[in-house]
């Protein structure tokens, strides 16, 4: 795969997700800032991404959006780097990842934006209650070293940023399960690396 790696991203945003994922495959890339408002909304830039938003990954003529895809492709473009079990074993690596990109984010971002589901609205949800998802990811959290088993994935960059941010901005109350899980899985040199080239983005 040595097609060239280009990330646009923004230092605030969940682009660091993907730088994350980046600096755990170890492949050279390239980070192009891309400004909130007019920048994100051009026309070159709908033209990778017609959400307008980051973070959007380009990989030779692949292009990929969304944090858990990028996050996907990543450990599939480049095997040697070991973030994905092997195919007969995905089952639980692909249930939390996608876990986190579905019930996780939208019941924590309905829950801020004050519309939790009431009983008759929780069986059109994916997620049901917030309680239940929460719940869920405590004892999921809880049964391994990583989400997936005992080696680290790009499961675990993605859930557990969500996890950080979520400890980070108060979206997720503080428990042992969450607060032991976060430590494990951001101490890690590429992490470090990624959140050092982020903050020096934002000056």
């Amino acid at each position: 795969m040595n097609d060239p790696l280009v990330l646009y991203t923004h230092p605030m945003s969940r682009g660091r997700v993907a730088r994350w994922m980046l600096e755990e495959v170890g492949a050279p890339y390239r980070a192009e800032r891309v400004a909130f408002g007019s920048e994100m909304k051009s026309l070159p830039f709908l033209a990778l991404n017609p959400m307008g938003k980051v973070p959007v990954l380009c990989h030779g003529g692949t292009v990929v959006t969304e944090c858990a895809a990028i996050c996907a492709y990543l450990a599939d473009a480049f095997p040697d780097a070991g973030l994905a079990p092997p195919l007969a074993e995905r089952g639980t690596y692909y249930r939390w990842l996608f876990f986190a990109a579905g019930p996780l984010e939208a019941a924590v971002t309905d829950r801020d934006l004050g519309m939790e589901p009431n009983i008759e609205q929780q069986g059109r949800v994916g997620y049901g209650t917030i309680e239940a998802v929460l719940e869920t990811l405590e004892q999921a959290v809880s049964e391994h070293e990583y989400i997936a088993g005992p080696h680290f994935t790009a499961a675990d960059v993605y859930l557990g940023s969500h996890i950080g941010w979520g400890l980070q901005y108060g979206s997720l109350e503080p428990c042992p399960a969450f607060t032991d899980y976060w430590a494990r899985v951001s101490d890690r040199e590429a992490h470090r690396r990624a959140k050092a080239l982020d903050d020096q983005a934002m000056r």
